[in-house]
């Protein structure tokens, strides 16, 4: 499948690692364009914990969500809450709020995005979308977009034993279960976040890139250990057509 969708420039830190045949992407921010709903639940997620919004506790806890974009949510939640059942009241609450921010219609594709999955998959890679959210709020994304049959596997970090980024488990589940590629390094990782890139960096994928349409930039990629650094992640297709 040739795409039309225009492809944005790519900025590369390293040369292209040839033959990925996985490739393995984040929903929002990367592939989701949702505009900030997270931290939208995540007012609705405080609030049931009784912080109050504009105290120096809910700003200090939406900078933690703002740095840690990108990882599991119920592990945001530990770390911000402390014991489990306050944990997990929070994490109830907060998918609570964005599915039904999703189901008010307030997400879309990234520009290019569906595009780009499709010439992946018209290539003969296998692409798996990927999510810190719970299960329930990423069947919800899928279906809000008409994506459930996009891919043929997606995964959130139950899927992957509880851990999601920036632990390498659901890259490396995402290698186990499709059986797609014989080597890590055959396997390309793009994501929004630090986080993302540092799962890619952990499982040992061959090509690891940040794309700028979400949390974090350029300097946070690289810190992290991306390989490339992308405007979008309709950029991928002709960055990988070039390795062959």
């Amino acid at each position: 499948m040739t795409s039309t969708t225009p492809v944005t420039p790519v900025t590369s830190v390293t040369p292209v690692t040839p033959d990925i045949r996985l490739v393995v992407l984040d929903m929002a921010g990367t592939t989701v364009a949702d505009g900030g709903l997270v931290e939208r639940a995540f007012a609705a997620a405080a609030a049931e914990l009784g912080v109050e919004p504009g105290s120096a506790e809910h700003a200090e806890h939406l900078a933690y969500v703002r740095a840690t974009m990108g990882e599991s949510k119920i592990s945001v939640f530990r770390h911000l809450f402390g014991d489990e059942d306050r944990a997990r009241r929070a994490n109830t609450a907060f998918e609570k709020a964005y599915g039904d921010l999703v189901d008010a219609g307030l997400i879309a594709p990234v520009p290019g995005a569906r595009e780009a999955i499709e010439e992946l998959t018209g290539s003969g890679r296998t692409v798996v979308l990927t999510t810190g959210f719970a299960r329930v709020t990423q069947d919800a994304l899928l279906a809000a977009l008409g994506w459930r049959d996009l891919v043929p596997l997606t995964l959130c970090p139950a899927d992957a034993g509880g851990r999601g980024r920036p632990y390498p488990d659901l890259v490396l589940e995402a290698f186990v279960r499709t059986k797609a590629a014989e080597d890590v390094r055959q396997v390309a990782v793009a994501g929004d976040t630090s986080y993302d890139v540092l799962s890619g960096v952990r499982a040992g994928a061959g090509l690891v890139a940040g794309v700028r349409t979400g949390a974090h930039g350029d300097a946070e990629f690289t810190a992290a250990g991306a390989t490339h650094v992308l405007d979008s992640v309709a950029a991928l297709p002709a960055l990988l057509a070039g390795a062959r």
